[in-house]
């Protein structure tokens, strides 16, 4: 077989194994909570794993996690939920305090190409308020919030004529 064949093959394998990759991380305050949402792309139905963390003053702290142990402090004001290739971490009674580089971390069970990481920085005066539109958004699909438009986008059309 030609080397390069093999190494196209060989890459083409692993990018196939490998089972999540995170899309996109963002924040945004909703009320006095922070909501961290964490996309990703499954190409699997096995089971997935995340842990949710801030690094700040150089330390890891844990703050929801299946992976490993959540810290203490964090326990009581943090909440993970899952969606449809979604996991939004929200953390109650968000201070200045909180402020630091957040971390989602993900792994699908037999999935051998490591966990999948993304951080974001999050600072309380440059968040921006969630939209609650997003969370029609992040559960409807396209399709049908395209359907949904059409007759709005009549009226549109009627009303400038």
């Amino acid at each position: 077989m030609n080397p390069t064949v093999g190494i196209a093959v060989i890459l083409t394998v692993l990018q196939a194994a490998h089972c999540q990759m995170i899309k996109d991380l963002s924040a945004c305050l909703l009320g006095q909570s922070l909501r961290v949402d964490c996309r990703y792309e499954n190409k699997t139905s096995n089971p997935l794993t995340y842990e949710f963390s801030i690094t700040k003053d150089n330390r890891k702290h844990v703050i929801h996690s299946t992976i490993s142990v959540s810290e203490n402090i964090y326990r009581g004001r943090a909440n993970v939920t899952m969606h449809k290739n979604l996991v939004c971490l929200y953390l109650q009674s968000f201070t200045t305090s909180d402020e630091g580089v957040y971390m989602c971390e993900l792994k699908a069970t037999n999935d051998y190409t490591g966990n999948q990481t993304k951080n974001i920085t999050v600072i309380k005066d440059k968040l921006e308020k969630c939209a609650g539109f997003s969370l029609l958004i992040q559960n409807t699909s396209w399709l049908l919030l395209l359907l949904l438009s059409l007759p709005l986008l009549q009226a549109v059309d009627f009303v400038s004529l």
